[in-house]
């Protein structure tokens, strides 16, 4: 059941107008609440936060997609609570929402009877985990139906390339950039350290000053997405792959990928699998 604040013709991105008969009456009377995705986040209709207040405080069930974490959120319904939203307006909800525990790298996140997803696609596959068995068989015919993936984990990330911290300084820029083309061989700080013409105790002082992070611990980073590209971008076996990035084994780059993402390398190849560069 589809309700508006305001029933009839309501404007969606793209030009098009969608007909909605029902009012917000029709949230008193759901046992599920799901709050889509709004483009107004910055000027939520009180209206409807009233409504999923009201729901929420007779026990409803109340879910978002997408941006709709951000109504959530205004409504106060997420406080102190773990949530999730887009990850590229993840900064925007920490600044403006402080008191939300935000989880940024899920694809959806579950605290009590209030469950948040991330974008689109990330709504389906929560609303396949949250029914469970009572609509999972015919989800599945329709998923097959519609050649659709099946449901992923909420733990699986909505993208893996997190960005990296700003550079806050150059000095070792030419470092890294040397280091990034050897990562297949064996680098300790001591080589760092001599490339960049400054002892130990100097680099390990200037890095974390101009990357956030320990140079170790940047250079980890770097070995586990060279592999993690090779896992996306080729059919290559895992221990090959594993050797691209200087990680040494199979087992090796199964620890480190899991620990990095929170997914294994043969979900990493089936999720996020894409042509090579330039193809």
């Amino acid at each position: 059941m589809v309700c508006t604040p305001d029933p009839g013709a309501v404007a969606v991105s793209g030009g098009l107008d969608v007909v909605v008969g029902r009012g917000l009456d029709a949230v008193a009377s759901a046992d599920t609440v799901l709050v889509t995705g709004t483009a107004a986040r910055d000027r939520g209709d009180p209206r409807i936060r009233e409504a999923i207040g009201s729901a929420a405080a007779s026990g409803e069930r109340i879910a978002s997609i997408c941006t709709g974490a951000f109504v959530l959120a205004q409504a106060g319904l997420l406080d102190g609570r773990a949530a999730t939203t887009l990850w590229i307006l993840s900064h925007e909800f920490t600044r403006r929402f402080p008191a939300v525990d935000l989880r940024r790298d899920v694809l959806f996140v579950e605290d009590g009877p209030i469950l948040t997803s991330a974008g689109l696609s990330a709504g389906m596959d929560f609303v396949r985990t949250w029914c469970g068995l009572i609509t999972a068989p015919p989800s599945r015919a329709t998923a097959r139906l519609v050649a659709a993936a099946p449901a992923r984990p909420g733990k699986v990330p909505q993208i893996v390339e997190a960005p990296l911290p700003p550079e806050r300084g150059t000095a070792l820029a030419a470092t890294r950039a040397r280091a990034l083309t050897r990562l297949r061989e064996p680098l300790t700080l001591a080589d760092l350290a001599r490339h960049a013409k400054a002892s130990v105790r100097t680099l390990t002082r200037r890095f974390p000053a101009e990357r956030g992070t320990s140079a170790l611990q940047w250079m980890l980073r770097q070995r586990v997405d060279r592999a993690r590209e090779v896992l996306e971008t080729t059919g290559s076996p895992l221990a090959q792959a594993a050797r691209h990035g200087g990680l040494g084994s199979a087992d090796s780059l199964r620890h480190h990928l899991l620990q990095r993402t929170g997914i294994t390398p043969s979900t990493c190849r089936t999720t996020y699998a894409r042509p090579p560069y330039g193809t």
